[in-house]
């Protein structure tokens, strides 16, 4: 087994798990994560024993009623080529003008890293009625966690959408159903480069106590 892979057992269904568990190196992690620049990546990429506990790990996502309204759609290899090919004729077909150097970047997008999981959003129908704006919250929180397990794996992530996640041949390319969407592509490989920190927000203008509006 893979050393990453090593005391990552996952739970049995209905084990007890804590409540709260306080962890230090968690949080200090936390406090710098910061997403790379697909520009600055390389390979190697995770193999597929990192890669499984980093699916593994992503789909550990608040998922109220256990409706799993998501997939994964992973690109390695010539497979990253192959959808690029898509990518380049569907962009030649919008820009006819554009020139050849163009063509060629968008043919080797998902070639800039060595591996790209494509996140679905799947909403499911649910008769307790769990809204789908829910749902999407979800796999929001499942490409957060995919970067967080990433980065801990030692590989630098970038969650992209770009044009392709919202074109519809390209919805036909992928195997999307109608009630389907890409919620992103989540690009992983080696860094080359470290990143630089960037603006924080100031939370003091965004957070506020509520308090019951007094009697007029």
């Amino acid at each position: 087994m893979d050393n990453t892979q090593r005391g990552f057992t996952q739970p049995n269904k209905d084990a007890k798990l804590k409540a709260a568990d306080p962890n230090p190196s968690v949080l200090k992690f936390m406090a710098k994560r910061r997403s790379a620049l697909v520009r600055a990546m390389t390979a190697p990429g995770p193999n597929p024993e990192q890669l499984a506990l980093i699916l593994r790990l992503a789909a550990r996502a608040p998922d109220h009623r256990k409706l799993f309204p998501w997939r994964f759609l992973v690109f390695k290899g010539k497979a990253r080529a192959e959808f690029g090919a898509h990518l380049a004729e569907f962009f030649k077909a919008d820009c006819p003008d554009a020139p050849l150097d163009r063509i060629e970047f968008e043919r080797c997008r998902f070639e800039r890293a060595p591996l790209v999981v494509g996140v679905v959003s799947s909403p499911k129908e649910c008769p307790r009625g769990t809204p789908k704006w829910e749902q999407e919250l979800s796999v929001g929180a499942v490409c957060m966690n995919m970067l967080l397990a990433a980065r801990a794996s030692g590989f630098a992530a970038q969650w992209l959408t770009e044009w392709y996640a919202f074109d519809g041949r390209v919805d036909g390319v992928l195997g999307l159903q109608d009630n389907e969407r890409m919620a992103g592509f989540i690009y992983i490989g080696t860094g080359s480069e470290d990143p630089m920190e960037r603006p924080r927000p100031n939370l003091d203008k965004l957070t506020q106590n509520w308090r019951k509006n007094p009697p007029t």
